[in-house]
């Protein structure tokens, strides 16, 4: 693991623009695991901007979502659609055939996780997959648990997890009880990780993940495995790490 610790926002969202960037430019046809909330906002804005001043395309990449809520239609004000496209995609010259989202308002759900498993396994791997971290220790909505789902699945979201959501929603029960998300197995089948934390109330879930057990209980233990995982980290968030 290359943990990277920085003092401020700018710092971090512009380094972790530059390894996308990077991959896009020496890259054309990269596949980009892509995340949601507010973590990775910084870093979409930055790439936007360098794609403004024609430093970067993505006309010839393709976009994975790691995760949609279930039963919230693509247009919501909330849904993971709606976010990549106000944040990233609709902001760039990707095309939207090369956007790929779960359906969260699929008829059978366990159809869409195979569905999109299928699309997954045509492009063989992911370039790069960008990832949050939950304050539970969740990668995409991978929830500890006693096992977990190597491939795209439906999971019930933790309380916390809800919790933690309910900023984006008008009111706390509004926030989706279940969502589709990309496994565990096929998150760590990504040539690379690229792992963005902030704030001090991530402290704590950072150092277990990154250098606690290996456990289920922290799905995000398991990137210990990975053989390129970039990890970048406010001084806050960083700040338990031995």
């Amino acid at each position: 693991m290359n943990i990277l610790t920085f003092r401020t926002q700018e710092e971090l969202n512009k380094a972790g623009a530059g390894i996308i960037t990077g991959l896009l430019q020496t890259n054309p046809r990269a596949v980009l695991g892509l995340a949601t909330g507010s973590t990775p906002i910084g870093i979409y804005r930055e790439l936007v901007e360098s794609h403004r001043q024609g430093l970067v395309s993505f006309a010839k990449a393709t976009a994975f979502n790691l995760d949609e809520y279930v039963g919230l239609e693509p247009g919501h004000p909330a849904s993971y659609y709606t976010f990549m496209q106000e944040h990233l995609l609709g902001l760039v010259d990707i095309p939207p055939q090369q956007c790929h989202i779960p359906s969260g308002i699929s008829p059978d759900l366990q159809a869409e996780c195979t569905r999109y498993d299928s699309l997954l396994e045509q492009y063989g791997q992911i370039d790069l997959q960008l990832l949050g971290l939950g304050h539970n220790g969740h990668i995409g909505f991978n929830e500890p648990d006693a096992t977990l789902e190597g491939g795209t699945h439906l999971v019930e979201l933790k309380e916390s997890t809800r919790s933690a959501n309910a900023r984006f929603f008008d009111k706390p029960e509004q926030v989706p009880t279940h969502a589709l998300t990309m496994g565990v197995g096929t998150i760590l089948k990504a040539k690379m990780i690229l792992l963005v934390v902030r704030g001090a109330d991530k402290a704590e879930i950072v150092q277990r993940a990154l250098q606690g057990p290996i456990t289920t209980d922290c799905p995000a233990s398991l990137l210990q495995t990975h053989p390129h995982v970039v990890v970048l980290l406010d001084s806050e968030a960083g700040g338990l790490l031995k």
